[in-house]
């Protein structure tokens, strides 16, 4: 089995509030001189998602709260920038190191409920995480769809840090057409043992995959195509599947 993985180039910058995202890549898809096949995953950062929404705060025109004044002082973050994390988070599992690690209202555990200041304004404004991102990545799965009559898998894209481990990973926090888990239980390995607990994130490791190209650094490629992974199609799972419950999670 051979992937490819093809950046989508071409995407006006800065993304705006009310621009619709899938007809942008369609149209750099176009404009690139290739074309979505079925089968291809789209994967999609999440920040032009939140950027096309509006979900993008003046950090001098947020209004802190004492909670947010207090945590900015041991945290070494402008009070603004906090309370913007706060309104995000469902609970807060840890402050250290300049950090809150908080549990979003969507489930996901990570730094600063995935608020971030970098590749927005240089620093003045903060955006948030999509409310839903499953929703957005089958919008545009519908768009391709119904525009170019392609049968593909979306995966909307962030970046984590792993426990224990150090730098950031993407990972996937919406999808949309795949199965993001395969469970390996009952499979035999190479030496005939029967595998009791793998299961594989699938749906991560193509976010992880499409960074290569996608970047960090404000590239401007804010999509990439992979191509040729075999994966099961799933028009009914949701990122939910990947979220690991507190009964499970030996972390929290």
């Amino acid at each position: 089995m051979e992937i490819r993985i093809i950046p989508i180039k071409g995407v006006p910058v800065p993304v705006k509030a009310g621009d619709d995202v899938a007809k942008l890549l369609c149209e750099a898809i176009d404009r690139q001189g290739i074309s979505l096949q079925d089968g291809d995953v789209l994967v999609v950062t999440h920040k032009v998602i939140s950027k096309s929404k509006g979900l993008i705060y003046r950090l001098s025109e947020v209004k802190p709260s004492k909670e947010a004044v207090m945590l900015s002082r041991s945290l070494g973050k402008p009070p603004e920038l906090v309370e913007v994390i706060l309104r995000e988070t469902a609970r807060i599992i840890r402050t250290r190191n300049g950090l809150i690690i908080c549990e979003t209202r969507h489930g996901f555990v990570c730094a600063n409920a995935g608020v971030d200041v970098s590749n927005v304004d240089g620093g003045l404004s903060a955006t948030t995480l999509p409310p839903d991102p499953d929703e957005e990545a089958r919008r545009i799965r519908r768009f391709f769809r119904e525009a170019r009559g392609v049968d593909i898998a979306v995966v909307i894209s962030d970046t984590h840090g792993r426990p224990f481990r150090r730098g950031q990973v993407n990972v996937a926090i919406g999808i949309a057409g795949i199965k993001p888990l395969r469970d390996r239980r009952g499979d035999r390995d190479l030496f005939g043992y029967e595998l009791k607990a793998t299961a594989i994130a699938v749906a991560d490791e193509i976010a992880s995959a499409a960074e290569l190209v996608i970047g960090q650094a404000g590239e401007g490629i804010p999509a990439a195509i992979v191509r040729g992974l075999k994966y099961n199609v799933d028009l009914t799972s949701s990122i939910k599947d990947l979220v690991m419950s507190p009964e499970e999670d030996l972390f929290r």
